[in-house]
Formats: structure tokens, sequence, C-alpha cells
């Protein structure tokens, strides 16, 4: 048995059970693949898939174990490189963070300035995407950590942790009426057009929830899965914006004026999300700190050490 077999096991699922899929992803012809497949269960004395002809077809019982095992030695022998790796260069090497846009462009600025001024040579990459993609993306291995509001800590297979809290806000065009009322309502709001976020971003649930609750029909005229663009179309009079409050910026969004909502809509949390039993490099600890300082080296260590024991 070798990693490369437990490899090529792991890809034929990931592409859902198409070999020449696989194949073609490893760069690496079917027939080997095969043949690989043959070796590893002829030395366990079982049958991993199930077949028909020569295409597979199901995965068998004994074969789901096997590669729940699998995935787990691969993880691990990812974790030994990135060890290795460690101590060989601390300050060197790849940080990759799924994300939202909000937080892509409203939260981790100032963190990515000052991470890139203390590990120059660390390589960042930010991937935009929805909360699902970054889960998945997390737990893949393609990001090392996800920083999202909503459903991470929906995955068994992912540690999160709360980063800070933020509300919503209503944003109107200069000499609005809305900006003449003493107390904001639900009812005052929903008197106008809205526009928010598209229904998987930024605490739109919250949205939604409030409104059912106070038993309102809210006219919701236009969705949008990023805050610049519901300002654009909140400048041009299209409607009233309902955004994050750290995605206004008063020195930016000249033309527009922010009306807090007091309790109006519950607050949310931005969390944080690792993979399970990941090893994670020294700078990904300082980087975790930086964006939310109560989360120290320890504070993770320690959510990661329960999560394996768990």
């Amino acid at each position: 048995m070798n990693l490369q077999q437990l490899r090529y096991l792991n890809e034929i699922v990931r592409c859902g059970l198409n070999i020449s899929d696989a194949a073609s992803a490893l760069y690496t012809s079917q027939p080997g693949i095969s043949k690989q497949i043959k070796l590893l269960e002829d030395e366990l004395g079982i049958e991993i898939f199930v077949r028909s002809g020569k295409r597979i077809v199901a995965v068998t019982k004994p074969g789901k174990a096997v590669l729940e095992i699998a995935q787990r030695m691969l993880h691990d022998a990812e974790n030994l490189k990135q060890a290795a790796q460690e101590f060989h260069s601390q300050d060197s090497g790849n940080l990759i963070i799924a994300t939202t846009h909000t937080q892509a462009r409203y939260a981790l600025p100032q963190v990515v300035k000052q991470f890139m001024k203390r590990y120059p040579g660390v390589t960042l990459g930010l991937h935009q995407g929805n909360p699902t993609q970054i889960a998945e993306q997390v737990l893949s291995g393609e990001a090392n950590l996800g920083i999202a509001t909503e459903s991470l800590s929906l995955y068994d297979g992912l540690v999160t942790l709360p980063c800070y809290e933020w509300h919503h806000c209503v944003v109107v065009p200069a000499r609005h009426p809305l900006l003449d009322e003493k107390k904001l309502t639900l009812a005052k709001i929903a008197q106008y057009p809205i526009i928010t976020y598209d229904s998987a971003f930024s605490g739109r649930g919250k949205i939604d929830e409030a409104f059912a609750g106070a038993g309102i029909e809210p006219d919701i005229a236009l969705t949008a899965i990023d805050a610049d663009v519901i300002k654009t179309y909140v400048e041009i009079g299209l409607g009233i914006g309902i955004l994050a409050d750290i995605a206004f910026v008063p020195e930016r969004d000249r033309h527009l004026c922010m009306i807090r909502t007091g309790n109006l809509f519950k607050p949310n949390t931005t969390r944080l999300a690792i993979r399970r039993n990941e090893y994670l490099r020294g700078y990904t600890y300082d980087f975790i700190e930086l964006f939310a300082p109560h989360l120290t080296r320890a504070v993770v260590a320690e959510a990661m050490h329960i999560s394996h024991h768990g």
C-alpha cells in the first residue's frame, strides 16, 4: 500500500467515480490508475468499488471505511510536509484565505497590510466566494482559512471560532425622508423599495427574520452579493440599502448617509473556519491574531485540540 494508491482512490471518488477524469486531474493514465486500485484491493482483500464491466458504479461498504481512513492519511501526510516546511523556512510559504467580498473589501485590508509587512516571504491569496464555496475550499485544503458570517459552523469537518460582531445599517441618499425620522422602525423602512444582499450573504437571513417577525412584507427591489453594488444602486435612487455597517465608509461614501438600525435586526457574528486536525504554520496563527486579537495561538490551538478529541 502506498500514498499514491490512496491519492488515486480519493481522486476517483472526488471525480464522481469517473476514472478518466481522475486520471487527467492527476496527469496519469486510466489503465495505470485501474491497475493500482486493483493492487490495493488485492492487498486489503476487499472490493473498494462496485463495477459494471469496466465502469465503477458505486463505493462498497468496506470501501467507504477505507476511503475515510485514506483521506485521514492523506491529510496527515500533508501535515507532515507542513511541519517539515515550518522548520525549514518559518517565514516563507503560502497562505490562502477563502472569504466573502465584504470581508475582503472592508474587514481585511489593514490586516493584510500588517501581515505582508511582517512576512514579506509569504505569498497571500484571497479567494472570494459564497459561504458554501468558502467552507468547501477549507474542507478540501484548497484554502487554509475561511472567513464568513454564514453557515461555516454547520460543517462537521471545520473548527469555527467567533471573530467579531457586526450590525446591519440603512443607507440612503442625502436629503432622504428617513433621515428626518426620530426613531427608525421596520414599518418605516418597508415604505421604500429595498436593495440588499442575496440570500446566501451577509446576514440576509436576519433581515428576512426581522420583517417576518413583524408581519411585514418588504419590497425587495434588488439583491446583490456585494455591498459596493448595493450602494451604487442606492446612489442612483433605486431604493434604500440595508447592508453591513462595516461596509459603510463615510469618507468614500460621501453621496450617501448611514442610519443605524439599533436592535431592529439581530447582530451577526463573523467566524473563522479551519479544517479539523489541520497543522497550522506559525504565520497562520499570527494572521488569525491580527484579524481577531482575542484568538491567540493558545486559544486556537486549544479549540483544535478539543475538536480532535471531541
